[in-house]
């Protein structure tokens, strides 16, 4: 069954981020939700970096690299949870953070210990919760050097595709964004893995 009330509290905080998209403190906002939103908080940052992007569009790619800044710095933090403190979070994760259940845990780890930088970027780039993957990065311990290049890499091409976007499309990047904009980057993801694939049958 639909859970009305988690749904309809979603829809209010989606407006209550956006609604930073008219405030004074918008660049400082952008900054933050991108740094929470790779830890647990629920609304992705795409949303207020088109909002601030389209409002003044020269600025749109200095934008996304904020975007990205704060995305990354959340993931590093979030790594850090799974390295030092997942035995004290893990219920709170499991009960309150969207995604998060033992039996995925168990299936991510497979997939770290065989594809550390590729599950990472994917979960970048692609509409996968990347709150998950950072911290379970972390549980697992793959080597921060490869967490650190796979998410600068993922979320700044995502970031930056939507910032080029608004330079150079402006108001159009409104409607592309928001209908194809998560589906387009999974299936590139989806491309990536089948390639993958490919290359693992033919060593």
């Amino acid at each position: 069954m639909l859970n009305l009330g988690r749904w309809f509290g979603l829809r209010r905080l989606y407006e209550w981020v956006l609604s930073w998209g008219h405030s004074r403190h918008a660049r400082k906002a952008l900054f933050l939700l991108a740094f929470t939103e790779a830890i647990f908080f629920p609304i992705p940052p795409d949303i207020l970096l088109l909002t601030l992007g389209l409002a003044i569009p020269r600025r749109a790619v200095r934008l996304a690299l904020l975007t990205t800044t704060g995305s990354v710095a959340g993931g590093l933090l979030g790594y850090a949870v799974g390295v030092w403190c997942w035995p004290l979070v893990d219920d709170f994760f499991y009960h309150y953070v969207p995604g998060f259940s033992p039996a995925g845990f168990a299936q991510l780890q497979q997939l770290f210990l065989r594809y550390d930088f590729w599950v990472v970027f994917l979960a970048g780039f692609t509409p996968l919760p990347y709150k998950i993957f950072t911290i379970c990065a972390g549980v697992f311990q793959i080597p921060l050097g490869i967490f650190l290049l796979a998410s600068l890499v993922s979320r700044g091409l995502r970031f930056l595709l939507i910032g080029l976007f608004i330079y150079r499309f402006g108001e159009q990047t409104r409607d592309f964004t928001l209908r194809y904009f998560n589906k387009l980057t999974l299936a590139a993801g989806l491309v990536l893995v089948a390639g993958l694939c490919v290359a693992q049958l033919w060593r």
